[in-house]
């Protein structure tokens, strides 16, 4: 983990040996002043010698106008380099969060996700500036002191240094309950932002429902749980402390009586007393720093160890020997195809599932939720793997080729729109980032929004809002089609595309879609089946697997599943 850890730091190195260089620089300016001080009681004022005096006090106000410029400079690229080395975690953790399966983000709250990505490597930043930087300085001061207090008088000093080891094993002791409660108060505030994002993405349906207080008592619990977990925290924190300065408090006491005994039995004089008893407070200046560096490390490395948590988990990785996807035809087959979602139900929503789609041909896919329709779909790009059996495009199996090289062949158009904050143009743009505007506009126009856009004061350039709220469903839905239009790909899904919007946006989109299926291989997902009545093939899909699949005339013609739900619908309507 430490390996880890300090490997963030070797793109800095020269950063971060500057401000070592300097913070060693200031530990030994804070050297001069008690040996100054010994040397004005001892020989300066006793021999009257006021010149040297002087130019003493001119040599310590350089040497602090110098030990000025070493504190801003570890105060300021310090600080620079801590964000530095959190700009990369948080870089890689973001990487490493775009190569996760779908299986991970099913089972993790975004809230957490975000905590641990911003909140910890906040920490991580603080200890990874303060934390060298303090320990190098106190053991750079523990040392110095401790060899001029030798100097001095090495009895007295043993009798001083007496005192440490009854300092490390108090904080040794307090460590691990510090690690304990700061663990838990990650975890907790991860679970608040966790409901907070899920509160604020909800807030129309809250308000729809007007239960803005159950959103409250539910924010409340949680919020109540990080209070309790940080109060825990704090009262090892102030135990820590308090612990700490007592035992301080006593070794100043020890040094202040010692040093006084010392000197009446004149084991040392007056100048040397004063010095000692200010290189005793340079002592305990790291002792002061290095408990800082307790609660940092402690705050420090539970995030980071929190992140490599989400660091380690494993990523989507392409079989041996993949390669890239670049011809196709757009023949799909699924051969014997079983999958079930990892979750407590243990049900297969695919078994033993067989089904062949010929280049250019339009599928679609109706029949009771739950049946695995969209599964299948999601199968196809692999969002998800196969529990057994295998997809293969043009006769190949599909993990054959790098996921990446796979998608770029597919193109989704799903119920649940996402648009990114930004401008339309953006959102139209990710399909292909290096379009033309001109072609933006076509995919536009291809997707029918051209004219819409065209009515707005930015036009393309209109921001969307946040998930394109901004905008209506139909609105978002063309913009999707834009998306896909301007990737051009030669397999296409269409999960549920039209089913949340309203009969006279369905019918024009409806147009868009059949356009945009020509000449590619298309699967389609409708609940609605008069949208999917001029597919090429109509597959009827069950729990139990393909109960039927023809054509719309073929499947009504055998009075089965099919004929029973087009009745119902036909009725209903």
């Amino acid at each position: 983990m430490l390996r880890k850890f300090a490997s963030y730091y070797i793109p800095h190195l020269r950063l971060f040996a500057a401000d070592m260089l300097c913070a060693f620089l200031s530990s030994v300016c804070n050297m001069f002043y008690p040996i100054v001080t010994r040397n004005i009681i001892n020989v300066y004022i006793p021999e009257r010698r006021l010149s040297t005096l002087a130019v003493w006090m001119a040599a310590l106000f350089c040497i602090y106008v110098l030990r000025a410029g070493f504190n801003y400079f570890i105060q300021y690229y310090g600080h620079v380099m801590g964000v530095l080395i959190t700009m990369d975690m948080r870089r890689d953790a973001f990487n490493h969060l775009q190569r996760l399966p779908f299986a991970f983000f099913d089972k993790t709250k975004t809230g957490a996700l975000m905590s641990r990505i911003i909140n910890d490597t906040f920490e991580i930043a603080e200890m990874s500036h303060h934390g060298p930087e303090d320990l190098f300085l106190s053991l750079v001061m523990f040392s110095g002191s401790f060899i001029v207090l030798c100097t001095m008088n090495v009895r007295l000093t043993l009798i001083i240094f007496a005192f440490v080891p009854l300092l490390v094993a108090f904080a040794t002791a307090m460590r691990r309950r510090l690690s304990r409660t700061s663990m838990q108060t990650r975890v907790e505030i991860g679970s608040v932002n966790a409901d907070l994002a899920n509160s604020i993405e909800g807030v129309r349906v809250s308000r729809a429902f007007e239960s803005p207080e159950h959103e409250l008592d539910k924010f409340q619990n949680g919020n109540r749980a990080y209070a309790h977990a940080r109060g825990q925290q704090y009262r090892a924190m102030a135990a820590f402390f308090s612990g700490t300065g007592f035992i301080m408090d006593l070794l100043l006491l020890v040094a202040l009586s010692s040093g006084g005994l010392f000197a009446y039995y004149g084991r040392i004089n007056t100048g040397e007393f004063a010095a000692y008893l200010l290189f005793v407070g340079l002592f305990i200046e790291p002792i002061r720093r290095l408990i800082n560096f307790v609660e940092q490390l402690q705050n420090g490395m539970t995030g980071f160890v929190r992140l490599q948590e989400l660091m380690t988990a494993e990523p989507e990785r392409d079989e041996p020997g993949a390669v890239e996807l670049t011809g196709l035809r757009g023949d799909v087959a699924f051969e014997h195809v079983t999958f079930s979602y990892d979750d407590d139900s243990g049900r297969n929503v695919l078994s033993d599932l067989c089904l062949n789609i010929r280049s250019g041909e339009t599928v679609a896919l109706v029949g009771p939720s739950g049946g695995g329709k969209s599964t299948l779909c999601h199968l196809l790009p692999r969002f998800y793997e196969p529990d057994a059996g295998r997809i293969t495009l043009d006769g190949v199996d599909i993990r054959s080729y790098t996921r990446l090289s796979l998608r770029r062949k597919i193109g989704i158009v799903q119920q649940d729109t996402f648009l990114f904050s930004g401008s339309i143009r953006d959102n139209i743009a990710y399909g292909n980032a290096d379009a033309t505007d001109d072609e933006i506009d076509a995919a536009a126009a291809g997707a029918s929004i051209d004219e819409f856009i065209r009515t707005l004061p930015a036009g393309r350039e209109t921001y969307v809002g946040e998930r394109g709220v901004m905008l209506s469903g139909g609105q978002k839905q063309r913009i999707a089609i834009a998306r896909v239009l301007l990737k051009n790909p030669p397999i296409l899904i269409l999960d549920e595309a039209t089913s949340a919007l309203d009969n006279a946006t369905e019918v024009q989109i409806q147009k868009t879609l059949t356009l945009l299926s020509q000449g590619r291989t298309t699967l389609v997902v409708a609940h609605r089946l008069s949208t999917v009545r001029n597919a090429d093939r109509i597959v009827v899909l069950t729990n139990d697997g393909i109960a039927e699949e023809g054509s719309h005339e073929e499947l009504l013609a055998r009075g089965g599943l099919y004929f029973s739900l087009w009745n119902a619908q036909e009725t209903q309507a």
